[in-house]
């Protein structure tokens, strides 16, 4: 039994809500409550003038909770104190100043305050899908869009790329999805083959150049700065950005949805979708919900409510053998290597593990070593790096609440080199920025910059430790 205890619209609303749960209680004065007849499942005590609680005719059952909203239909010179002399161990939830064991307080202007921002935050994607919308309505029937991921597409770049995709193709444009780099993660692999993602990988200058002579938009999906990891040339100014990550300088572009609070670019998208009333499929719903559910480490990583509700509308339409078998697709032997390589070479830094390798045949492997070690005992944060194609490539991982590893990162390395998030980060550094001369036989060159690399990371480490 729920027992409500307050008179006023707030108290009617939260009968009406807790009496479709199990059975409640609302006490008021009669002349207070706003009633217009009979609250279903919930008894009302409409009294006439303030009662003691002693003297009220409740049976002997003990309420699961108290909401006292207000106390004037009491008596009693205390209610609090009456209450819990009535009944022992009772939670209270209130929205007055009230301390005491089992008070829950509840304050009005946090209440109202978070009312508020949710409700400006649907306006603002309402505002912001329509912005979108109406640019792309704009374009000429049959132009073509360019969609960039950035180098190496990871499940969100991939989800949100897609719905992209997707949405600008049911406007009778025609899209393109691409990338630099390469998809090696037997999982973004699965993705793609599975979801039958039309993503094409660039590689020369000129290939980029005559996709951005031709396109009428040109459209960058979990990344805002041209040229830093992603195939943009640097001086591209992009028509529309769709990213999740935060910057510290303005993002040039048309339309720019830089939306820091949201923990993945597909929760992003699918707000979006939401929105515009987009027809859902299950291919583009399993493909924003893998990248959701990846970015956030199946929300073990930092995420927020807008995270949730998009991943809530989407799981209605997710098909959910398609997730399972993308998401254990069959480890090569090659990766298994990595593995073993990383367990061999680890060196404690006080709560910090590197684990270097000296070569590399899968760059996504890091991710899923760093992914691996985190969890060990007394290890707050893994950097996993390794050579690949002239640059020392690392995946970080952090639990550590007192460092932000993505500003660590770029602090050191920066010009898009390094970055990322709080608890998650990433870098490609060139040997020629770890090395004074880089030797010319390839193996050496690796060597050395492995080497390089471990001690840099010792002394930035080393330095955190200490402070």
């Amino acid at each position: 039994m729920f027992l409500i205890i307050g008179s006023g619209h707030l108290a009617i609303r939260l009968s009406q809500w807790c009496a479709q749960r199990r059975r409640s209680v609302l006490i008021g004065l009669a002349s207070s409550l706003p009633l217009d007849g009979p609250l279903d499942g919930c008894e009302i005590m409409a009294l006439p003038t303030p009662t003691s609680l002693r003297e009220l005719p409740l049976d002997s059952q003990k309420p699961t909770a108290v909401l006292l909203l207000n106390p004037e239909a009491l008596a009693d010179t205390n209610p609090l104190e009456a209450i819990q002399n009535h009944w022992q161990d009772i939670p209270i939830l209130t929205t007055l100043s009230l301390e005491g064991d089992g008070i829950d307080l509840i304050s009005v202007d946090d209440v109202s305050f978070a009312a508020m921002q949710d409700r400006i935050r649907s306006w603002e994607q309402k505002a912001g899908a329509n912005v979108l919308q109406h640019y792309l309505q704009s374009v000429p029937a049959g132009s073509q869009v360019a969609i960039f991921c950035h180098d190496n597409p990871d499940p969100d770049a991939l989800g949100a790329g897609l719905a992209m995709y997707e949405l600008v193709q049911s406007m009778g444009l025609e899209p393109q999805l691409l990338h630099g780099g390469l998809i090696e993660h037997q999982q973004n692999r699965a993705m793609v083959r599975l979801l039958d993602i039309p993503v094409r990988r660039l590689i020369l200058d000129w290939e980029v150049q005559d996709i951005l002579r031709d396109a009428a938009v040109v459209m960058t999906v979990d990344f805002h700065r041209p040229g830093a990891n992603n195939i943009l040339p640097s001086d591209c100014v992009p028509h529309v950005v769709l990213d999740h990550h935060t910057s510290d300088e303005s993002v040039a572009a048309d339309i720019s949805l830089l939306r820091p609070e949201y923990s993945a670019t597909s929760s992003l998208v699918a707000g979006l979708m939401m929105s515009l009333r987009f027809p859902m499929t299950a291919r583009i719903a399993t493909a924003l919900a893998f990248g959701i559910r990846t970015d956030t480490l199946g929300f073990t990583r930092h995420f927020n409510p807008v995270d949730i509700r998009a991943l809530s509308w989407l799981n209605a339409y997710v098909d959910s053998e398609l997730v399972r078998s993308i998401e254990e697709p069959p480890r090569s032997q090659e990766t298994l290597e990595s593995f073993a390589e990383a367990l061999a070479s680890r060196t404690l830094v006080g709560t910090t593990l590197l684990a270097p390798l000296t070569s590399m045949p899968n760059r996504d492997s890091l991710a899923q070593i760093a992914d691996f070690l985190l969890p060990t005992e007394s290890i707050q944060t893994v950097v996993v790096f390794g050579p690949r194609r002239g640059k020392i490539i690392l995946s970080a991982r952090s639990k550590n609440d007192d460092i932000h590893l993505g500003r660590l990162l770029s602090d050191v390395w920066g010009d898009g080199l390094s970055g990322g998030h709080k608890a998650l980060a990433g870098g490609q550094i060139p040997f020629e920025v770890l090395l004074d001369e880089t030797p010319s036989e390839p193996q050496m060159a690796e060597l050395q910059a492995v080497k390089a690399m471990s001690v840099r990371l010792q002394q930035m480490f080393q330095v955190g430790e200490e402070e």
